[in-house]
């Protein structure tokens, strides 16, 4: 119950940040925007989902085969809904292991196909942020912008510095993690059996990367069809209010303000993503104009998440533990 109330905060203080900055200009510029495009984007996340469901199938290779279409859309949706609603997303890698564990694939395997899903993820960004730095040396970027640009590549050389070294000295983690799971005073067997764990799993890890080099091109291809339809939904949400902002700048302010929802450990980012992407739009195209996007953009990017997300959760997740639960108790 608690985790619940405090998603209802954080949506209304989500929702409050657009309404103080666009005040009685923000409904007008609501109405303004046209309906069919905002079909289209809906539809655009829709195709996302589709794409990111194809992306597991191949990460869990043969096991992989064996999950419908249709399923794989249904976990995938589920698995955003948990993101969307737990403190920086860490309910999400949870929800996909106890998804596919109901379809016989086991937390190692499921658990690496998220890993790498993730690392996938990273290197689009890297890739997307090496070609905006060449995109500058040729173009001259407003200081806003170049700002935006130096703030996303120092977060991402952080974020790859990191997973560089908990790679380089796993060996050392693990024993750190080993005199951690001592000094709180968790048992010896225990202590094994999470040893083990982390050995499947990076077992797991390895046998996902020697999966055959096409299927990992095409896992990085659609990466890169995901993210740039994910992040063409501000553009065009400017372009739909009268706007005038490149595909770039729209781009750099989505992954800072989802990067500091993420750090703010608010489900869904919710309050500090429109917040910070109220700060990085206003001076770019006026507030009245920001909150409006602000509003459309979370509203495709989020909220459209939780109302299609939620009722699928409750099916292939919460409904059946909750019967599992009942019997247990009869």
């Amino acid at each position: 119950m608690t985790r619940w109330v405090w998603l209802g905060l954080a949506v209304l203080l989500a929702l409050a940040v657009p309404m103080f900055l666009g005040g009685s200009e923000l409904l007008p510029r609501l109405r303004s925007f046209p309906p069919g495009l905002l079909a289209s984007l809906l539809g655009m996340i829709v195709l996302c989902w589709v794409i990111n469901a194809w992306r597991l199938r191949l990460l869990l290779g043969q096991q992989g085969a064996h999950l419908g279409r249709m399923r794989s859309v249904g976990v995938l949706m589920a698995t955003e809904f948990a993101i969307c609603t737990t403190p920086g997303g860490g309910g999400g890698p949870l929800a996909l292991i106890a998804l596919l564990n109901r379809e016989g694939i086991g937390a190692a395997r499921s658990g690496a196909a998220f890993a790498m899903d993730q690392l996938n993820d990273l290197l689009f960004f890297f890739c997307a942020m090496l070609a905006i730095a060449g995109y500058a040396v040729f173009n001259r970027l407003g200081h806003s912008q170049q700002t935006m640009l130096m703030g996303s590549a120092l977060m991402l050389c952080a974020a790859l510095a990191l997973l560089l070294a908990l790679m380089r000295w796993r060996r050392h983690v693990m024993r750190w993690n080993g005199r951690v799971l001592s000094r709180i005073g968790l048992s010896a067997a225990r202590q094994r059996r999470w040893a083990r764990k982390l050995l499947r799993f990076l077992h797991a890890l390895a046998q996902t990367w020697r999966l055959p080099k096409r299927t990992l091109a095409l896992v990085f291809a659609l990466t890169c069809a995901h993210w740039s339809l994910r992040f063409s939904v501000m553009y065009l949400v400017l372009r739909g209010l009268q706007a005038d902002l490149g595909w770039i700048p729209s781009f750099l302010v989505q992954m800072l303000a989802l990067s500091a929802g993420q750090f703010s450990l608010l489900p869904g980012g919710a309050g500090a993503a429109e917040l910070t992407s109220a700060t990085l739009l206003t001076p770019l195209v006026g507030s009245s104009t920001a909150a409006a996007a602000i509003v459309i953009w979370r509203a495709i990017t989020y909220y459209f998440y939780l109302l299609a997300g939620g009722p699928v959760f409750v099916c292939l997740l919460a409904r059946p533990l909750l019967q599992r639960g009942r019997r247990q108790a009869g």
